[in-house]
């Protein structure tokens, strides 16, 4: 005789539990306190949604993720290309612009 479809072999293990994961509500209210403490540090927020944020510390990011069961993850890593090269052009920008005001103050007469 075949078992029935529902019958499992007595040594099979049991189904997983069903994951019930959490609002965008509730991780917006962990997120919330995760980067109350790191502001307080002097961390910078870049970007920030109800799962994950972004933040940043003079040569360093901090990546905080809410996983669906609402377990805070945090991850530190050095600046991207991308940002190293957005700071050196800032300061390019910033020297130039100074250098142009001082030869236009001397050019009328002001220095």
């Amino acid at each position: 005789m075949l078992p029935d479809k529902d019958s499992r072999p007595a040594n099979a293990p049991s189904p997983a539990p069903e994951i019930d994961p959490i609002s965008p509500e509730d991780a917006s209210a962990i997120m919330a306190q995760a980067i109350e403490k790191y502001t307080a540090e002097g961390w910078h927020v870049l970007t920030q949604s109800a799962y994950d944020a972004r933040l940043t510390r003079e040569m360093y990011n901090l990546d905080i993720r809410i996983d669906l069961l609402g377990q805070v993850e945090t991850h530190e890593s050095g600046l991207t290309p991308l940002q190293d090269s957005g700071r050196l052009t800032a300061w390019v920008l910033l020297l130039a612009t100074l250098l142009l005001v001082l030869a236009l103050a001397s050019a009328l007469g002001f220095i």
